[in-house]
């Protein structure tokens, strides 16, 4: 135990005695601190370069990338240019397209109205033409039956001055009443007036004279031969006449 406690003493002591010879050393020679401040200083320089060094490359990377985004910018304006010149385009296309098209629609439309005129004029001269068709058709028929009508209405005149049977005259009166309706239905009117003047489109001029009246005109019907027909406008027989001088 005594000997434990001594050497542990002279430990101490060698400590504290190494301490002092430090500091005194410390005292004794500034310049070595100093240098040793200035090398680790030095030191320390060193990692400064690599900074600058690393902050120049930072700068040029970053130079690098402006340059690249400035060709990136300029190259998607020359793209939008482009885009915008193709829209263009595309919509002048697209314009001359839709007047073309109404050029069409306007020449077809036209040709369509055209169509349609030619089409109702057709029609109207097709209804004008079967409707002249129909009034000769029934102008043909019924001027079979004329001659009829007029036998029978000379016969009730030649009746007037001779004697015949009640019965037969008043039947042939019947059937000449019965026929002259049945004309009259069909629209067809006798052209049998005197006094009347001479009208080239219903009458024939068979004989010309003196009239018996002084005052009467000349050129005025005297005389009915053989009675016309007409129906409407429509002069399907011309009368026979005798006209004044």
């Amino acid at each position: 135990m005594n000997i434990d406690n001594k050497n542990t003493t002279k430990a101490s002591a060698a400590a504290g005695k190494a301490g002092e010879n430090t500091e005194e050393s410390a005292a004794n020679n500034p310049r070595k601190s100093e240098t040793g401040t200035s090398g680790s200083s030095a030191s320390d320089d060193r990692p400064n370069h690599e900074v600058q060094a690393g902050d120049r490359q930072s700068q040029s990377t970053g130079n690098t990338e402006s340059r690249q985004q400035h060709q990136h910018n300029r190259e998607s304006h020359e793209t939008d240019s482009q885009s915008e010149e193709q829209v263009d385009e595309q919509l002048n296309d697209l314009q001359q397209e839709i007047l073309r098209l109404n050029d069409e629609l306007e020449k077809t439309r036209d040709a369509m109205l055209r169509k349609a005129a030619e089409f109702e004029n057709m029609k109207r001269r097709t209804q004008k033409e079967k409707a002249q068709l129909f009034d000769q058709a029934r102008a043909d028929a019924v001027s079979r039956f004329l001659p009829i009508r007029e036998d029978l209405k000379r016969s009730v005149e030649a009746s007037k001055g001779h004697e015949v049977d009640k019965n037969f005259l008043e039947g042939l009166r019947l059937v000449l009443a019965n026929f002259e309706r049945i004309l009259a239905d069909y629209g067809v009117e006798p052209i049998e007036e005197t006094g009347v003047p001479f009208d080239v489109e219903m009458h024939d001029a068979m004989l010309i004279q003196p009239a018996a009246d002084e005052s009467t005109e000349s050129n005025t019907i005297l005389q009915v031969m053989e009675p016309g027909y007409k129906i409407g406008d429509r002069i399907i027989k011309h009368a026979k006449v005798i006209v004044s001088q």
